[in-house]
């Protein structure tokens, strides 16, 4: 069962990294045109697959136990074991603050450029701290963890 969510997990990551990256190329390219529904149910799209992703995310870290680690002595040695109970968690769920923030503030931004702007603030903040707290397989300690 834990593999079938991390493989979750691991997958729908990149349906995140999609959706914020078109959310944001689709607010630069647009910044002068009206803001549309579609843009609207974008955002939306894409703060729904970051809320799943963080229903998985804490389904694994308490499968895993993650969180039942934290006040153990030698965690914060562990570089693996630091970055899941303290880096990731963190970097996520303000990732994920970003993400829903951004959105119910281009809701009710009054003009269509202001709308975009903040579009493009927040999600791009999102998109950074997501990129960071990622586990890449090419960061020391992590080399078995694949793309996928």
């Amino acid at each position: 069962m834990i593999t079938g969510f991390q493989h979750m997990h691991s997958a729908l990551r990149w349906v995140v990294l999609a959706l914020l990256v078109v959310t944001l190329v689709k607010a630069w390219q647009n910044r002068q045109s009206s803001f549309t529904a579609g843009k609207a149910k974008l955002g939306l799209f894409t703060v729904i697959s970051m809320h799943i992703q963080l229903l998985l995310g804490l389904a694994l870290c308490i499968m895993k136990g993650w969180a039942s680690m934290l006040g153990q002595p030698g965690v914060m040695e562990s570089t693996v074991m630091r970055f899941f109970t303290v880096e990731h968690l963190v970097g996520m769920l303000l990732a994920i603050l970003f993400g829903t923030l951004g959105y119910s503030l281009t809701k009710r931004a009054a003009s269509d450029d202001m709308k975009h702007k903040r579009q493009l603030r927040y999600f791009g903040i999102a998109l950074l701290l997501i990129v960071a707290s990622i586990p890449w397989p090419f960061r020391p300690g992590f080399e078995a963890y694949g793309w996928f």
